[in-house]
């Protein structure tokens, strides 16, 4: 079979969602399940996967540098800040994933974000000490994160706690990262 016009071309084999394109074998290899080290890295996660929902990952990648643009490089002040008119604006960018429900998704999270800081000191140290070490701890999770945020279903918060590198990642069987 021939390679397909995007696919990766080093050779490693994937997880068959990143081996479809260079742009999606990046992100697996590189931030997929790395830990983030910064509260606006963590609202970006989060925006990602809210954006996802519905669409393929390819598309929401391909989306990203202008979400990062037009959230203020996700920005937890700045994006906590935005308005209706914001919404309105953003939702006339072609660049974007135009869906009101999301971008409104994402402008309130940020504020819980700015909520979460105010008490824990950032949104990271309250993320990192959140337990995840049992299944019961993990399972317990999903209500927290449907219950704290806006769009975040137990899909969205599984695939958001295994990109922020939480909770394991399931890599398939011959992965070049499977453990």
């Amino acid at each position: 079979m021939a390679a397909r016009k995007h696919e990766p071309k080093d050779g490693k084999p994937r997880c068959a969602w990143a081996s479809k394109d260079a742009l999606q074998a990046a992100y697996h290899d590189r931030e997929w399940g790395r830990p983030i080290r910064t509260d606006a890295g963590h609202l970006r996660r989060i925006a990602q996967e809210i954006f996802q929902c519905g669409l393929s990952w390819h598309i929401v990648l391909v989306k990203t540098p202008a979400l990062k643009d037009v959230f203020y490089d996700f920005d937890v002040d700045r994006v906590s800040q935005m308005k209706s008119s914001d919404v309105d604006r953003l939702m006339k960018d072609e660049r974007i994933i135009r869906n009101r429900r999301k971008i409104e998704a994402t402008i309130h999270n940020a504020n819980v974000f700015r909520e979460i800081a105010d008490e824990h000191g950032t949104y990271c140290k309250w993320f990192n000490r959140l337990p995840a070490a049992t299944p019961t701890e993990i399972a317990a999770l999903y209500p927290l994160f449907k219950k704290t945020f806006k769009f975040m279903g137990p899909e969205t918060t599984k695939c958001y706690l295994m990109g922020a590198g939480k909770i394991p990642r399931a890599h398939e069987p011959g992965c070049w990262m499977a453990t």
